[in-house]
């Protein structure tokens, strides 16, 4: 299975989701499973239009970030530090903010129906539709496998820029 797969195959996506536990311990880092999943519905609204970012990096670091990270099969490190985690929870519980997060990527698929659209990502600038999915795979991945949700061997489908 490739890293994409879960964001295409969203029943796929669905099952191991709801295989989560609140009780649930990570085998690395701080968040818990609720803040794992709305991390995720966070970072999908950056893709579909709802929040709009500004690419915190030169063009050029940009692309050689993109590089790395999209075309390439690099994996999300574990213990990756992204910043502080919030102190409050969006919904009202775990089967609601997987729900949100099933919301939030039919809207990502809807957002690029336009050809051409485009997403910023903080770090990596303007994304496709095509770069956004193997991102979301990366990422996604990285926090299944982080809820041992997913074992080690998934590999990234690669695209040609």
């Amino acid at each position: 299975m490739d890293f994409s797969d879960f964001i295409i195959d969203r029943s796929e996506l669905r099952d191991r989701l709801e295989m989560l536990r609140v009780e649930k311990k990570p085998l690395w880092g701080k968040m818990n499973p609720r803040q794992m999943v709305e991390h995720l519905v966070n970072e999908v609204t950056w893709t579909n239009g709802k929040k709009v970012l500004a690419c915190a990096k030169s063009p050029e670091e940009a692309e050689e970030g993109k590089q790395i990270m999209i075309y390439s099969d690099i994996i999300m490190p574990k213990n990756y530090y992204a910043g502080d985690l919030p102190d409050y929870f969006v919904y009202p519980n775990l089967e609601r903010a997987i729900d949100q997060l099933f919301l939030e990527l039919e809207d990502f698929d809807h957002y690029f129906i336009f050809t051409g659209a485009t997403a910023t990502h903080p770090l990596f600038g303007p994304l496709t539709y095509e770069e956004w999915l193997i991102w979301q795979g990366k990422h996604f991945s990285h926090h299944l496998k982080q809820f041992d949700l997913l074992q080690e061997t998934v590999r990234c489908k690669m695209i040609v820029a």
